[in-house]
Formats: structure tokens, C-alpha cells, sequence
């Protein structure tokens, strides 16, 4: 995805409490890219902590989350990216022109136990990689 001025793209990821799948993909997005892509979570409700179980299962990963926190959806947010993906979660998101936004349907890492957080971790990955080839071809 090209971008004005040869500028890094920017991704922000929106799920309603920005405490499992939004942090991960931002996290995987944020490791993969190697710093090529500016990365942004939030939420329209964001909880008071990260999923512990997301944590752990990031953590198995090599990536730590322990210092992230969940923050609240602004539409500032949503003008400074270039890219807005939403989780499958009926979050509603500002929309602006230009930008491009996805749906990503994910089940929510919410209550579940470690082997299902896999999963869904596992499946964040995989689209994290394929977006990351669009936008640093």
C-alpha cells in the first residue's frame, strides 16, 4: 500500500475492549514489521487489564504484552491510520474517506483456556503476515 511522502503505513486494530485479539494483532504486527508500519490498538469499552491468557499466549511467542494496557477508540485514531480493522466484534468505528477498513472475524479469547488462545493467536498471525505483505511488499 503505497503512502504519501514514502511514509511508514499505519494500522490501527479495534476490538470492543482491546484486551486479547486487537492487542495481539497489533503486537505481531508491530514484531513482524520490524518497525516498518505504525501500529495502533484501541477500544470503544476498553477493560481495565489485558486478557492474562492472550498475555501468556503471546508470551510463548517471545513477544511481551506485560507493559501494554487497553485504550479508548478516538477518532483521532482512526484519521492518523491508513488501514482500521476491525475484530469481529460489532465494534462500530468512525469512518473516513480514503481509508480502508477490514472485518476480521475472530472468536473472542474472552473466558477461554490457553489451547483455544492458540488458536485464535494462531490465526491473528496468519492474517497479520498476509496484511503485512500488502503493506511492505
Amino acid at each position: 500500500m503505497a503512502t504519501p511522502e514514502n511514509r511508514r503505513p499505519s494500522v490501527l486494530f479495534v476490538c470492543v475492549h482491546n484486551a486479547g485479539r486487537s492487542q495481539m494483532a497489533a503486537a505481531y504486527l508491530a514484531e513482524l514489521s520490524g518497525g516498518g508500519v505504525d501500529v495502533l490498538s484501541a477500544g470503544s469499552e476498553p477493560a481495565a487489564q489485558l486478557n492474562p491468557v492472550a498475555v501468556a499466549a503471546m508470551a510463548e511467542e517471545g513477544i511481551d504484552l506485560t507493559a501494554s494496557s487497553p485504550k479508548l477508540l478516538t477518532t483521532e485514531a482512526v484519521q492518523a491510520s491508513d488501514v482500521v480493522i476491525t475484530m469481529g466484534c460489532g465494534d462500530t468505528c468512525p469512518i473516513f474517506p480514503g481509508k480502508r477498513y477490514e472485518d476480521w472475524e475472530l472468536e473472542d479469547p474472552a473466558g477461554q483456556d490457553l489451547e483455544v488462545v492458540r488458536g485464535i493467536r494462531d490465526d491473528i498471525r496468519g492474517r497479520v503476515t498476509a496484511l503485512l505483505s500488502e503493506l511492505l511488499p
